[in-house]
């Protein structure tokens, strides 16, 4: 299993409406890079959920229940979704400048790429921040 982290400012598209709507495809998507993160996604990788520019903070887990397919929201080729699952929400949020302030996750992608939607988290750096969430395993 791999992990990953996705974006979404609040006002757009929520944590909470995220666990409302039980399930969503996340689309969007216009960075070749994160587009290839996309395409890597398995079935049961886990997905830390971020809410940017707002909060600043991870707040929950996600679920891949389906790998990419063709981004029903255009019809350019190059853009994929995948569908993702609400797994569980922080009991305590981590926030980025906790994470910043943490030298174990100095060279996260969160920290180094901060303008990418859709990046990998390492194993160190997602036990790192269950720990930080107050997570067990």
């Amino acid at each position: 299993m791999a992990y990953w982290l996705v974006k979404s400012e609040p006002f757009k598209y929520s944590w909470e409406q995220f666990e409302k709507d039980k399930q969503t495809y996340w689309d969007g998507v216009r960075n070749y890079a994160a587009r290839n993160h996309l395409k890597a996604m398995k079935k049961g990788d886990q997905v830390l959920f971020y809410h940017s520019n707002e909060g600043l903070e991870i707040v929950g887990i996600a679920k891949v229940s389906g790998e990419f397919y063709q981004d029903p929201t255009t019809d350019e080729d190059a853009w994929v979704v995948v569908d993702l699952q609400p797994y569980k929400k922080l009991a305590n949020p981590v926030s980025l400048a906790t994470i910043k302030q943490d030298k174990r996750l100095a060279d996260m992608a969160l920290v180094r790429l901060g303008r990418l939607s859709v990046q990998p988290v390492t194993d160190k750096e997602w036990k790192v921040i269950m720990e930080l969430a107050g997570e067990k395993k």
